[in-house]
C-alpha cells in the first residue's frame, strides 16, 4: 500500500522550548502544560503527586502538528526525546530487508513514543501520522535530570518502560498462539479499552488505520483481515461501515478472545 508523499518527506526538527522562553513569548500553541493538560491521567504524570506534576511544567520541551501521512521520526534517526501524543493517531513500522513495512504498534491521545530509540540513540522505527495530529516532546536528556533527585519521577520513567516491555509481550502472544478470529477481537478490544479510557464510546469508533494496516500489526493478510471482519458482520458481533464500527455484543467478542487464553 503505498503512503502519499511519504517517499519525499522527511521529519521536521523539533526546538525545544524552555518555559521561560515560553512565558515570555506567549504563543498560543506553547500555552498547555502537564499540570494542567487533559490527558495527564494518561500519559507521563498519571499517578504522581500534584507537586511532581507541576515540576514536570519546567521541563524545556517541544510542539508541533504533524499531518496526516507526515513521519514525526525516522528509523536511524538520533534519539533524543520522547513523545506524547496530544491528538491524533500514529502507527509505528519496521521496515523489512525486502522493503515491506511491518507495523507494530498504533499510538493514540495521551499515549508515548519513541522508547525504543533509548537502547542504540537511534531510532529503529519509523512514527507516521495517521491523520492530522498534535505531539508534545519530551527531551530524554532533560527528564533524567529532573528525575535525578525525585524517585516518584524514577518511578514514572520505569513504568514507561515496563509498559513496552507488556506490549511487544501482548504483540508475541497475539501472532504466536491465536487464529485469526481471536486477533481480530483482541485488536478491537484493545481499541474499545483505550477509547473507553478517554472518555468516549467504548462500542462505537472509527478506526484511523487502513484494513491493510491492522493485517500488517496482527500478522495477518488483508483478505483475511477483510473475511475476518465479514464473519463478526455475520455473526451480529458488529455492524461496520468502511472504517466506522460499532460493536454490537462486546462480551462474545471478549469470549472470541478469551477462548484460546483459556
Amino acid at each position: 500500500m503505498s503512503q502519499p508523499a511519504f517517499a519525499e518527506t522527511s521529519s521536521v526538527p523539533i526546538q525545544f522550548v524552555s518555559r521561560s522562553r515560553q512565558r515570555a513569548e506567549a504563543p498560543p500553541a506553547l500555552t498547555t502544560v502537564c499540570s494542567s493538560c487533559h490527558l495527564k491521567d494518561l500519559c507521563l504524570p498519571c499517578g504522581m503527586s500534584a507537586p511532581t506534576v507541576e515540576r514536570l511544567d519546567g521541563l524545556h520541551f517541544g510542539r508541533r502538528r504533524v499531518k496526516a501521512g507526515q513521519p514525526l521520526y525516522r528509523a536511524g534517526e538520533s534519539f533524543q526525546a520522547i513523545y506524547a501524543v496530544r491528538s491524533g493517531t500514529f502507527k509505528s513500522t519496521l521496515g523489512a530487508t525486502d522493503g515491506r513495512e511491518q507495523v507494530t504498534g498504533f499510538a493514540m491521545a495521551g499515549e508515548l513514543m519513541g522508547l525504543d530509540g533509548l537502547a542504540q540513540g537511534r531510532h529503529p522505527s519509523t512514527a507516521v501520522a495517521l491523520e492530522d495530529a498534535e505531539i508534545c516532546a519530551i527531551p530524554y536528556d532533560h527528564l533524567m535530570e529532573l528525575s535525578a533527585d525525585s524517585g516518584e519521577l524514577q518511578r514514572a520513567v520505569g513504568r514507561l518502560m515496563s509498559r513496552e516491555i507488556v506490549r511487544e509481550h501482548s504483540l508475541m502472544m497475539l501472532l504466536g498462539s491465536m487464529n485469526a478470529e481471536e486477533r481480530l477481537a483482541a485488536f478491537l478490544l484493545n481499541v474499545s479499552q483505550r477509547m473507553k479510557a478517554r472518555g468516549w464510546s467504548a462500542t462505537e469508533f472509527h478506526l484511523r488505520m487502513s484494513r491493510a494496516e491492522i493485517g500488517s500489526y496482527l500478522g495477518m493478510k488483508l483478505e483475511t483481515v477483510s473475511r475476518t471482519f465479514s464473519a463478526f458482520v455475520q455473526q451480529r458481533l458488529l455492524e461496520v461501515d468502511k472504517r466506522h464500527i460499532r460493536i454490537l455484543d462486546l462480551e462474545a467478542l471478549t469470549r472470541t478472545f478469551e477462548g484460546r487464553l483459556q
